[in-house]
């Protein structure tokens, strides 16, 4: 039906496209051109437009058989993060077939997905079949870092290129997870992501008088940023049920047959088993310290010590939450941001989730497709400022056991060959159908 998924994802996997962060990136536009060259020879004209040199994001429009309706923005990133070929089991740019699996950095974050909307849109140049809607196809830089030479840049300097698209789809949802229900069956839920937690990384400083190691100092900007830290860490931030994790929880239990109690949600939570990794990051606010920077000799108290703290956001909770954390700084420690981007939020019981969820049923009978809020964030962070309502929808099917979610950045990152081959027919079934 399409040209070969598997052999577009090899392809792709092949291009190092290693993104470390700060600027420092290769190989992006030679994917690009990659991707511009399937595309022209499928009959779609794209355009490659560089946010600098050797940044470059595919921008490309399908039309689709009604034009009255709005179109669908489908985005995925060409970038990866870096891999260390020496933990590696195969090299991790070889794109090699291996066991029914396809290896290479990139494979789940997401050169599959990207190879999969290029065998769609080749299979109807092929066919002459049409999308129901316009498609808006992007293919961008720098996801894996800020998004300031991709997504982030496009929406700022190139919006025009997204007039008429009310909906997104992109990385993150849609893939098989087999999980077991109170009564011995097994059930395969299929999340979709209708949500993702803000993302309000901040700087803390704390600032003291400098003086000798052996000498009592009760002004010690360490002494200050390690109390500050402490209380952070030991604050229990409190549950805050977003339309998208209450959706999950109670459509989840229903599937499992597992009580599902609003007072007790924690206890909820545990009892829905492996489907509850999956809501425990996205039940409350997250407060993470990971960086200290304090010091330069041992017998030298400093005048000023740094952290940061990766800290995500539930919708309309970061007033409240930035509140608490002023408290429990106290007055000798300041904050700043070092990143900030707003929750997303899109309709759970909307038009778009329940074509997302008949295409995987079309393919997967048994699927029980529910709403879900990622705990990380994607570039759907950049594109819903243009009011698009943004789902996380790369349908996957993977075998029971496959650690998926250690796939992502993780080592010997790889996709199922079959599993390419079921999201490239539920993707295309969505596209004609939505």
């Amino acid at each position: 039906m399409d040209r070969d998924v598997v052999e577009l994802c090899r392809s792709l996997l092949r291009f190092d496209t290693t993104n470390r962060g700060g600027g420092d990136s290769e190989g992006e536009r030679d994917a690009a051109e990659y991707v511009a060259s399937v595309l022209s020879d499928a009959g779609v004209g794209a355009k490659i437009i560089e946010s600098a040199p050797g940044r470059a994001n595919v921008i490309a429009r399908v039309p689709g058989s009604d034009p009255s309706l709005p179109a669908l923005l489908v985005q995925g990133h060409l970038d990866v993060v870096p891999a260390e070929a020496a933990d590696w089991t195969v090299p991790p740019f070889a794109g090699e077939i291996r066991d029914g699996f396809l290896w290479g950095r990139g494979a789940t974050d997401m050169k599959d997905f990207c190879a999969m909307v290029l065998s769609v849109v080749d299979s109807f140049a092929r066919t002459g079949v049409r999308p129901r809607r316009d498609l808006v196809l992007a293919f961008v830089a720098d996801e894996e870092d800020k998004g300031d030479y991709g997504a982030h840049w496009l929406v700022a300097e190139h919006p025009h290129l997204f007039e008429g698209c009310a909906a997104a789809i992109s990385e993150s949802g849609g893939y098989t997870y087999h999980v077991p229900a109170a009564d011995g069956r097994t059930v395969r839920l299929y999340p979709v992501a209708t949500a993702e937690r803000g993302t309000s990384h901040l700087r803390l400083t704390a600032r003291g008088r400098a003086g000798h190691g052996s000498r009592p100092n009760d002004e010690n900007a360490v002494t200050r940023l390690v109390g500050a830290l402490g209380r952070i860490t030991a604050q229990r931030w409190p549950v805050h049920l977003t339309p998208t994790v209450l959706a999950f929880l109670e459509r989840t239990g229903a599937a499992l047959g597992v009580e599902v109690d609003l007072e007790d949600v924690d206890g909820t939570v545990a009892r829905l088993g492996p489907a509850g990794a999956l809501v425990l990051p996205t039940i409350r606010n997250s407060t993470t310290p990971t960086m200290l920077d304090a010091g330069y000799k041992v017998n030298v108290i400093p005048s000023l010590a740094q952290a940061q703290v990766d800290t995500r956001v539930l919708p309309g909770t970061e007033d409240a939450l930035l509140a608490t954390i002023d408290e429990l700084l106290g007055q000798d420690v300041e904050r700043e941001f070092v990143a900030r981007q707003p929750a997303v939020q899109a309709p759970v019981d909307s038009p778009w989730f329940a074509a997302m969820a008949d295409a995987l049923r079309a393919e997967d009978p048994e699927a029980v497709v529910v709403p879900y809020c990622m705990g990380g964030g994607t570039d759907a962070k950049a594109f819903s400022k243009l009011g698009i309502d943004c789902y996380g929808f790369a349908p996957l099917w993977l075998p029971p056991g496959f650690p998926y979610r250690a796939m992502a950045h993780g080592v010997d990152e790889r996709v199922p060959v079959e599993g390419l081959h079921f999201g490239t027919r539920v993707l295309h079934h969505f596209l004609t159908t939505c």
